[in-house]
């Protein structure tokens, strides 16, 4: 459509509409994030299928407003906003607000009486409205150039459609909902009269006050006496539903034009909440910047670029192998970037039908050597303990370890959980780094990386190194800014040669103590198991939750015990004297022990020492 328009969304209906529809959304902290998401996705949708050149967003004030005014008990019986819902609110207005798109509130007026105003502003401006809503009552505001748009039904409801979703056409809404009344808002209306006798009211007489003209004409009395005996809660309740379209809004159109967010504050509040595939929509937007990545396959070309790196001092590198496990992986090629936005691939043992002619492997470590373990020159790179334990594996030593974007992102935020390179390259880049599966394929269709061509791993294996260099100077100037830079040198990068040396060789154990160990929680087992069957009176599989519920949860007597303090029995739902009753003096009943699943409890706990995972290799880990 290339009639530019202006989308209007109400706020509050799509918080709770996206509030409800997903549950249990949180970040890894334990702070809320489902309202977020959910409206969020909404928003994206919405930008992507309808793509409004103006856009914005209004939400309710806190607070009594003019209808409370009007009538003490509106919305009364409405429950209070969820605590873990209002917590969402000032940082989704947070993000909102990164986006640069405009919010509106005002002040004793609720979100409808907004929205109706701006659109009529817009109207009066020839500028065509989408209200975003999934309210009924903002039918009433629909007129040829206001439409109500309903995300949860992605449709649009114009003028001609508003009597086929309602009934009554746009005019005739507010009449129908003062008759019927608004149970959700409080709303009295007229006692009696539902959605389906207010409706058929108004398609026979046209309106409200024709109906109330007319009343005397009225064909059924017992609905001419209720009208009567309600007639000021029925004026009331028009008041009330009528949404108010001439508040004083600033309106400049041009405040609502949709344009690019600040990418870099977007990226961080998605991070922060881990939205992680909003972040990856967000980022494929993105223009990529011009990116010179190659394959070196000549001797020469390898000497120069030996070089160009010590000539720069520093240089960052990864790896690729043929296995995640750094202890067990076998160097298939060498990626080094210089200059941001320039890298290079240095195919090693890619062997597959028709492959290039590459460096022998001896050969091209003998050349890099001079540089990989020259301290002189800083080694940058992402995870480097990983690199660095392949290299020893082929008898290199690499030396000049500096920066690992891995390590400094751990110091800047230690509660990411993962401190990846695709996390990194988003949060920080706003780039969405190629995935490993895109390169070497996924389950039965997965191959290791020396039998994926080279020119496919070419661009894979430079990003890599590209975004290490460019992230290790990035987070070392925000290492610094925190004062962590000393940590870093004294602690965090001196560690990195530690867990190397500890994965490569392993820790030694005795597996005669092992042994000895695994007999003592065998007989510790036996003698668990057989004083929990003697507390429940009766055999069962312990390692069953079914029978184990039936037993703690249904077969209650036998868990009974006295109570040490008081001599009196226990009970698992109750205090001394059974089921129900209190707790001794200045004990709850959460600290009230249970024998019986304290002894299910520690035999699980015994169990789980002597399971067969947690039995180290007889001599090595």
């Amino acid at each position: 459509m290339d009639e530019k328009r202006l989308f209007l969304i109400d706020g509050n209906s799509i918080l709770y509409r996206s509030y409800y529809a997903i549950q249990r959304l949180s970040t890894s902290a334990g702070f809320p994030t489902n309202a977020i998401y959910g409206f969020l996705t909404t928003l994206r949708k919405l930008l992507e299928k309808e793509r409004p050149a103006y856009l914005g967003i209004v939400f309710d004030v806190k607070g009594p407003t003019v209808r409370h005014e009007a009538y003490q008990d509106y919305k009364a019986h409405r429950k209070p906003m969820p605590e873990d819902l209002v917590v969402q609110v000032p940082v989704l207005k947070k993000v909102l607000q990164a986006m640069e798109i405009p919010l509106f509130e005002f002040e004793k007026y609720e979100a409808d009486d907004v929205l109706a105003t701006l659109a009529r502003r817009a109207g009066q401006s020839r500028v065509r409205t989408v209200i975003v809503t999934t309210d009924k009552d903002l039918l009433q505001v629909v007129d040829a150039r206001t439409s109500v748009y309903n995300p949860a039904k992605e449709t649009t409801i114009g003028q001609d459609d508003v009597k086929g979703v309602f009934g009554v056409g746009p005019g005739q809404v507010v009449d129908v909902l003062a008759l019927w009344g608004d149970p959700s808002d409080n709303v009295p209306g007229v006692p009696g009269i539902g959605e389906k006798t207010a409706k058929a009211l108004i398609q026979e007489h046209g309106s409200l006050d024709n109906l109330l003209r007319d009343l005397a004409r009225l064909r059924n009395p017992r609905l001419r006496e209720k009208i009567e005996q309600n007639r000021a809660q029925l004026d009331l309740s028009r008041q009330l539903v009528t949404v108010t379209a001439d508040l004083d809004v600033p309106f400049d159109l041009q405040a609502f034009a949709v344009h690019e967010p600040d990418p870099k504050a977007v990226a961080a509040l998605f991070q922060e909440l881990e939205f992680t595939t909003l972040l990856q929509d967000y980022v494929k937007k993105k223009k990529p910047k011009e990116k010179h990545y190659r394959a070196i396959l000549e001797e020469a070309d390898l000497v120069e670029l030996t070089a160009q790196i010590r000539r720069a001092g520093a240089v960052a590198l990864d790896t690729e192998t043929d296995s995640a496990f750094p202890t067990r992986a076998r160097l298939v090629g060498m990626s080094f970037a210089v200059v941001p936005g320039e890298a290079v691939y240095v195919p090693l043992r890619h062997a597959y039908p028709g492959a290039p002619r590459q460096v022998p492997a001896d050969r091209a470590l003998a050349i890099l050597r001079e540089v990989l373990e020259d301290p002189k020159v800083r080694k940058l790179g992402q995870n480097i303990k990983y690199d660095d334990i392949v290299l020893r594996r082929e008898d290199v030593t690499l030396a000049g370890l500096d920066l690992d974007s891995m390590v400094l992102s751990y110091l800047l935020e230690p509660n990411w959980g993962k401190h990846n390179l695709e996390k990194l390259a988003l949060t920080y880049l706003q780039t969405t780094k190629t995935p490993y599966a895109e390169v070497v394929g996924k389950g039965k269709n997965q191959v290791t990386m020396d039998k994926v061509a080279v020119e496919r791993v070419v661009p894979y294996a430079c990003q890599d190194a590209d975004l290490a260099l460019e992230l290790g100077t990035l987070l070392w100037d925000k290492v610094r800014e925190r004062k962590l830079d000393n940590l870093y040198a004294t602690v965090e990068r001196p560690l990195i040669e530690v867990l190397a040396e500890m994965e490569i060789w392993g820790v030694r154990v005795d597996p005669n103590v092992l042994a000895e160990l695994s007999a003592r929680f065998g007989k510790d087992l036996g003698g668990l198991e057989g004083r929990i069957h003697e507390l429940a009176g009766q055999e069962f599989n312990i390692n069953s939750p079914k029978q184990l519920a039936e037993i703690l949860f249904q077969t209650r007597a036998p868990f009974a015990q006295e109570d040490e303090d008081h001599g009196q029995p226990i009970d698992l739902d109750g205090g001394p004297g059974g089921a129900g009753s209190a707790p001794p003096p200045g004990r709850t009943r959460a600290q009230i022990p249970h024998p019986g699943q304290a002894q299910v409890h520690l035999r699980r706990c015994v169990a789980g020492l002597d399971q067969p995972r947690n039995r180290p290799h007889p001599y090595l880990l």
